[in-house]
């Protein structure tokens, strides 16, 4: 079906505007919106009308106004991981032949709200309602790696063995550098688990979502295979909570320095 061209053209306006131009002049906006000057005017016009674009200064510039902010609240305010990752966790149940689950952070703890059991006699199932401490596992590392640095500090404190703390916190520099997890029998016996991280709009760590399975069965070859789709799953749902940034690069940039080398 044909789209309507002065919606689209009006679309395209607004779409222009971005955190690193967020202020633009008619010229600026024309080369990047192909539009005639008397029709570009119009449309700013109706957009400004309307609350979402704002002109001021001499000369006149243009920036995106409140009425962009309330539909974004809008759309915020009805986003749920649950509903929106269920396609995304049986896709990647599809992809890899191995149980899918997703994970949301509670606390210290990674609680699983949603599984896709695998089509095998002989599979790794967490169950729903399921939870585990951030510090253990593929699904809770992946998140702890991206947490807060001081909220890392907090739950490493009942950590006695110092050696099990510098190990964990290497295992965690990792999980940042290559955007998932890995752990081969660290909650269940004979088992692999792959998982990756996903962000919510204000690009905070609120959950994984990983593969399990068991490691008699699973080659390198289904590794790399799930490593990819697990991460692509993880971004794809990450973008569908409204987080566009880069996994590793944007999220090293929000957090900075990993704790044990600012001590």
């Amino acid at each position: 079906m044909q789209g309507v061209r002065a919606v689209d053209r009006a679309i395209e306006i607004l779409q222009c505007f971005t955190p690193d131009k967020p202020m633009m002049s008619v010229l600026e906006i024309q080369q990047r919106v192909p539009l005639s000057r008397p029709t570009l005017y119009r449309l700013l016009h109706t957009l400004a009308q309307k609350g979402m674009i704002r002109a001021f200064g001499e000369p006149q510039r243009f920036s995106l106004d409140y009425g962009v902010g309330r539909l974004a609240y809008n759309w915020t305010a009805g986003i749920d991981p649950i509903v929106i990752g269920r396609s995304i966790v049986e896709n990647l149940r599809a992809k890899t032949n191995e149980t899918a689950a997703l994970f949301m952070l509670r606390g210290d703890q990674r609680l699983c709200v949603l599984e896709m059991a695998a089509p095998h006699i002989l599979r790794i199932s967490w169950g729903i309602g399921e939870a585990q401490p951030v510090t253990s596992g593929a699904s809770g590392k992946a998140i702890l790696a991206f947490t807060n640095p001081d909220d890392i500090e907090e739950l490493l404190k009942g950590m006695s063995k110092i050696a099990t703390r510098k190990s964990l916190l290497a295992s965690l520099d990792l999980i940042r550098e290559q955007g998932y997890a890995i752990s081969r029998g660290e909650v269940f016996a004979g088992a692999i688990a792959i998982a990756a991280p996903y962000f919510d709009h204000n690009h905070r760590v609120i959950g994984s979502i990983g593969v399990f399975g068991p490691s008699a069965r699973l080659d390198q070859t289904w590794e790399k295979q799930t490593i990819r789709a697990v991460t692509e799953s993880a971004r794809e749902l990450s973008s569908s909570l409204g987080h566009f940034e880069d996994l590793r690069e944007g999220e090293k940039k929000q957090r900075g320095k990993s704790p044990h080398r600012s001590t």
